[in-house]
């Protein structure tokens, strides 16, 4: 397996970091979206069990992870913006299938919605149709802590509410990754909580109307902030619509214990492969007495929401 990075140009304003994991006996490629905050590194246990069926791609948006130090950061980026970055790399890498996580759902549904012609399935995990209480009672919170670019409550106020469920380790990754953020990483983070607060997300549902690929939404059991119920409010919207529940599992799915790692895995590779053998649980994948995974080290910048 060959990992190739690059700095891909997004016509003239965007650079992006990309990481391209090749599989010589795949024949599918999938691109994974990140949450906001976010870096490649929030999907390494993600990776862990689609390198062996595809050639994988990640990637940090313009403001985050490798790719702030190859941009400007005088505006903060929309997400339609996002959206068209997707459109970008979808066809620099030849990508057949999407897997986005939180509210990198936003962008995925608005990209897919302009129906890019290599796709041909696409999984939407802790992703809703609304805003319900308590997601608005969160980002209400966040807003406030955002504007004053108050790091320590920024990273405990995740930690109680969406990363509740979250092993004790990656809460203090959490923390750590918060408190290591460029200032512009605020502004933008506030100025998309403002965009989730103050617009309809009827635009949300709007773009399942359009989508012609079969979709997969993934929720947790146990996630109150984008629920089961929220979630299969896109069922009258999307003609291909399918549902999974991972079960005690809450935003975090795949990170927060083994089993549902093992369930995430293969809800979503049943969707993409489902006459495929799904490979088993990597040995190397070690687990504390707390049933808590242990990312591996460049996981440290992991933030995933």
């Amino acid at each position: 397996m060959t990992l190739k990075t690059a700095i891909v140009q997004i016509g003239k304003k965007y650079r992006v970091y990309t990481e391209h994991y090749l599989n010589a006996t795949a024949d599918k490629t999938i691109i994974l979206v990140n949450g906001s905050l976010a870096t490649t590194a929030s999907f390494a246990q993600t990776v862990r069990y689609l390198r062996p069926c595809f050639n994988v791609v990640l990637y940090d948006q313009p403001y985050a992870g490798q790719s702030k130090q190859h941009n400007q950061h005088d505006q903060p980026i929309r997400k339609e913006d996002e959206a068209e970055i997707l459109l970008e790399l979808i066809e620099h890498f030849r990508a057949q299938h999407v897997l986005s996580f939180s509210w990198g759902g936003a962008a995925t549904l608005l990209a897919l919605a302009q129906h890019p012609q290599r796709i041909e399935k696409a999984v939407i995990s802790s992703f809703a149709a609304r805003i319900n209480t308590p997601m608005r009672d969160y980002l209400e919170s966040g807003r406030h802590f955002l504007q004053a670019c108050d790091r320590r409550n920024v990273g405990r106020l995740i930690n109680s509410t969406i990363g509740k469920h979250l092993p004790s380790l990656f809460k203090r990754f959490n923390e750590r990754h918060v408190s290591s953020l460029d200032e512009h990483e605020y502004r933008q983070m506030h100025f998309h909580v403002n965009e989730v607060l103050t617009q309809d997300t009827h635009c949300y549902v709007s773009c399942a109307d359009a989508i012609e690929v079969p979709l997969l939404f993934i929720n947790g059991e146990r996630d109150e902030y984008t629920s089961v119920e929220d979630a299969r409010l896109f069922a009258t919207h999307s003609r291909q619509a399918q549902f999974q529940t991972i079960k005690n599992a809450g935003h975090f799915l795949d990170m927060e214990h083994p089993t549902a790692w093992n369930d995430t895995q293969q809800a979503l590779l049943g969707f993409l492969q489902p006459v495929a053998k799904i490979p088993s649980q990597p040995r190397d994948l070690t687990f504390s007495s707390k049933a808590s995974v242990i990312p591996p080290l460049q996981s440290a910048n992991w933030v995933r929401l």
